[in-house]
């Protein structure tokens, strides 16, 4: 039996122990803030879980973290309960090995800044690893590098894997998370236990996700989805470290190996790469799932809307590429005053239909892990009010009098203070725009519940049901400001089609036009062909009520290159039409790429009207279409081939009558 818990006292708190947690750097006692005194701790002469009973985990998570431990060697082991004495300790050792900085400005908020080889998912090094390659991704024509995942053979995904996790985390901690994607015990929830020798991952993961004792009471005996990382570092250190920070980018590698219910992740300590409940198990892993047992696992935004003077409220969900407004959206401050936006989740949404027909959405994070830049109290105030506490921010700018800066926050920095960049740059100038302050991936780490428009039912266990469903992206030409699909099979035609200029949140370069079906391009766990027919069979279920689908585009603008469209808050404007499309009102007209607004069914109150060119944001030219259309068949015949289903290509091939038949 593990020795009994321990009060830690001023010259024993957990040093020795913990002190490789994620760096050899240490900072002396006084330049630190010591955890409070009522922490509990496992003395280290005990054995090797210093934190934590690994008799209290089930047996199969328990063989888990044995046969890793035996595998990667960690010096010790820490099995995670999720409290907030953990956390104070786990933020302590963080600062004290100068891996995070306190920020004085806002309540228990830190910053850190990483390698500079460490800033976004690595999609190139992403792989799905199965028995056949085309469960992973569809069959390419010409040569043609598939856009659509990676794949890997499990015979090398093994060598790989074993190249690199044996011995990785000599001289560290392996700590163990039990974590719930979604509210702890929904139908709808699933579990997953992530291995990591990086303590910011600890800290990330417990804004992300539920984690800890509740979880591993939830899971009792039955499945969990294995998830192992590794910053790749084993001590000492034959490299020095970029701010502390550690990684090892030539060997990243992040696998998923779905057949075993597996996700390996090694080299990166950053986001997607590191937090593995979030893209890897809510997306690329929640995905396979949800084609084996009948639901959605989705790149989408959950939103409640109101209309106080009907007292009609309505749930939607968007998907919209990463820095592509989704959280802007999500937590949107509608411009008119009968409007009321709540927020359920801003990134991924979990859907099943119910016994009746209704299909319903979870947000499967407890957390919003957010692009900062673009984001102030102008785009986005319920943003900037949520994460002035309990945040982790990372490669952000900081300010001198204890803050964090980014572009976009010109004009919130008092007179006087000074920015030093996230590259270290102490006197950093707006007027200096050959480098960026922020990174232009640089994230904000921060609690839903904090969010002054969190909705009611977000955390309801069988989730809140949906109305409609958005597609979206940047588009600078062409496409209207929203239209609506003819049909469910036509909308998810629209899904497919997708294309949006490139963002930062991964390794691409941005103003890059891309196709981005579904805004799921980097996290199909299975073949888009097949993930396309899961689709369309929800319309075979006569019992299914299927929502009503609509693609909308913030983003045009006009020969000066100005944006037409106000955007932000006057987007409740569009979903306002979209209650009414719900409900059948007769506000729409049918164009040759879906029913855009008829003139006068926008409520444009407060806006000047003369400044809006309506006519232009909804109309359909024909020869940009012309273009779309030839752009869509080039990429569903090299990309998807003999796996787009026919009913997707009917789709195309009636488009392009009608664009070419009777023009916009």
């Amino acid at each position: 039996m593990p020795e009994r818990h321990v009060s830690v006292c001023e010259n024993d708190f957990y040093d020795d122990s913990l002190k490789h947690s994620n760096s050899s750097v240490g900072l002396p006692d006084s330049q630190t803030e010591k955890p409070k005194s009522n922490i509990l701790l496992v003395p280290k002469s005990s054995i090797r879980v210093i934190y934590g009973d690994l008799g209290f985990l089930p047996k199969k998570v328990r063989h888990f973290v044995e046969e890793h431990a035996r595998l990667c060697k960690p010096d010790t082991i820490h099995i995670c309960d999720g409290s907030e004495r953990e956390n104070d300790l786990l933020l302590y050792v963080l600062q004290r090995d100068n891996i995070l900085k306190r920020l004085h400005k806002f309540e228990n908020c830190w910053l850190a800044k990483t390698d500079p080889a460490d800033v976004a998912r690595v999609e190139r090094l992403t792989y799905i690893s199965t028995h056949e390659e085309r469960d992973t991704i569809p069959h390419t024509k010409n040569g043609a590098r598939c856009q659509l995942g990676n794949w890997m053979n499990p015979e090398d995904m093994e060598q790989e894997l074993n190249m690199r996790f044996p011995n990785c985390m000599k001289g560290r901690t392996m700590f163990v998370i039990p974590y719930s994607m979604g509210p702890v015990g929904s139908p709808l929830s699933k579990i997953g236990v992530q291995l990591t020798d990086s303590a910011y991952v600890v800290a990330s993961m417990r804004i992300m996700t539920r984690i800890g004792s509740k979880v591993v009471e939830a899971l009792g005996s039955g499945p969990f989805v294995k998830c192992l990382h590794s910053v790749g570092r084993p001590l000492p250190l034959t490299v020095k470290l970029h701010n502390n920070w550690p990684c090892d980018p030539k060997m990243l590698i992040v696998a998923h190996l779905p057949e075993k219910n597996e996700i390996c992740s090694y080299g990166s300590s950053y986001g997607g790469n590191a937090l593995l409940g979030k893209k890897c198990l809510a997306l690329r892993i929640g995905s396979i799932l949800g084609h084996r047992e009948g639901w959605l696992a989705e790149h989408m935004l959950i939103l409640g809307i109101e209309n106080t003077k009907t007292k009609e409220k309505r749930y939607m969900v968007a998907a919209f590429p990463s820095a592509c407004g989704k959280t802007n959206m999500a937590m949107m401050k509608p411009t008119l005053p009968h409007i009321k936006i709540t927020c359920v989740g801003d990134d991924i949404a979990w859907m099943r239909f119910d016994d009746k027909g209704q299909l319903r959405a979870i947000n499967p994070e407890n957390g919003f892990f957010g692009v900062a830049p673009g984001t102030s109290h102008k785009t986005n105030p319920h943003a900037m009010d949520t994460i002035h506490k309990n945040t982790i921010f990372t490669n952000v700018a900081e300010t001198s009098d204890g803050g964090v800066f980014w572009e976009g926050l010109e004009d919130e920095i008092p007179e006087g203070v000074k920015i030093k960049s996230w590259l270290g740059d102490d006197d950093w100038s707006p007027d200096s725009r050959d480098k960026t302050a922020a990174h232009p991936n640089s994230r904000f780490c921060t609690p839903a519940s904090q969010c002054p428009i969190l909705d009611p039912a977000w955390e309801s266990p069988e989730g809140v049901p949906i109305d409609a469903i958005i597609f979206g992206g940047r588009r600078p030409a062409g496409v209207p400001l929203v239209f609506e699909s003819f049909n469910w099979e036509h909308g998810v035609f629209i899904g497919a089609s997708m294309r949006s200029e490139a963002t930062a949140a991964a390794e691409h370069k941005a103003k890059v036009l891309m196709h981005d079906p579904f805004a799921m391009r980097p996290f199909f766990g299975y073949n888009f062909g097949e993930y396309l027919a899961h689709w369309l069979s929800f319309a075979e279920n006569p019992k299914n009520k299927l929502p009503k689908i609509f693609h909308v585009n913030w983003f045009r603008k006009n020969k000066d290159g100005k944006f037409m469209w106000p955007g932000f808050g006057d987007n409740c404007r569009v979903l306002e039409w979209v209650m009414k499309r719900i409900k059948d009102e007769n506000v729409a007209q049918k164009t040759p790429v879906g029913s855009v607004p008829k003139p006068g069914s926008l409520d444009l109150s407060g806006l000047d009207e003369k400044e809006l060119d309506m006519e232009t944001l909804m109309s359909t030219p024909s020869d940009f279409w012309e273009n779309e259309i030839n752009a869509i068949y080039k990429y569903f015949d090299e990309q998807v081939n003999d796996d787009l289903p026919s009913s997707i290509m009917k789709q195309l091939k009636d488009l392009e009558s009608r664009v070419t038949g009777g023009g916009a």
